[in-house]
């Protein structure tokens, strides 16, 4: 991949002329397919570089639509991750819209900041995550259960049938408290397929209430600044 980027800044820096975002996804579409339905072709901030917005993921592509990156830009500078940064925007969502009765709801504090989450309970960055949200307060949190590795469906059937869930979630991501075996109709299907809309492809996905979704866990200083809608701002 390395070896592709090379090359594809060897193009750009040898062409002079300029072609429109319309021209580049034509291309694209045309001798492409593979690449899947595009929604957005739009200019980067590298000269003759462009982004190629596909379902869930931001691509890179020459003026002339010859080589195609998948990886990251930096700013050197800064250090920022400007793929990651545009990533963030271009697939935000609707936060109020999202089926919050699937969810799982915590209100800690005055409850005026809020953030949605998947998680699953063998994940150990789930468990990190947990372990910073305890010292987070005056937030509420909505915990979509997100079974994905082995033997987690049942860990969250038992969690969900619980008195409290929430409070069953946080012994057993906190203390290693199972929670008792669970006979409740608990399905996690509609949560599944939640994530599989949103390209939830790993735990813990975060979703902050100005549409942005981050995926894997953050520290406590990262959380704060992203409920306070300040995250790389």
């Amino acid at each position: 991949m390395l070896r592709s980027f090379f090359l594809l800044l060897a193009a750009l820096s040898s062409t002079c002329s300029y072609a429109s975002e319309a021209t580049v996804k034509a291309a694209l579409e045309r001798d492409y397919p593979q690449i899947g339905k595009i929604q957005q072709v739009n200019k980067s901030p590298l000269p003759g570089l462009y982004e190629v917005v596909t379902q869930g993921q931001l691509l890179y592509t020459d003026e002339k639509a010859q080589y195609i990156v998948n990886g990251n830009i930096f700013e050197l500078k800064s250090g920022r991750n400007l793929t990651e940064e545009r990533s963030r925007k271009l697939f935000a969502i609707d936060f109020n819209a999202l089926p919050f009765e699937l969810a799982l709801k915590k209100v800690k504090g005055n409850g005026q900041r809020k953030m949605a989450y998947f998680s699953d309970p063998n994940c150990g960055f789930c468990r990190k995550l947990e372990n910073e949200l305890k010292n987070v307060d005056n937030v509420t949190l909505y915990l979509f259960l997100y079974p994905v590795f082995e033997g987690s469906d049942v860990k969250v059937r038992n969690v969900a049938c619980s008195k409290n869930p929430f409070k069953a979630w946080d012994d057993l991501m906190l203390n290693n408290v199972q929670p008792p075996v669970g006979t409740c109709n608990a399905s996690a299907d509609k949560v599944l397929e939640l994530g599989k809309k949103f390209n939830v492809s790993g735990t813990p996905t975060l979703i902050f209430a100005d549409g942005t979704l981050v995926p894997g866990y953050l520290p406590g200083p990262e959380l704060e600044k992203a409920l306070n809608g300040t995250l790389n701002r």
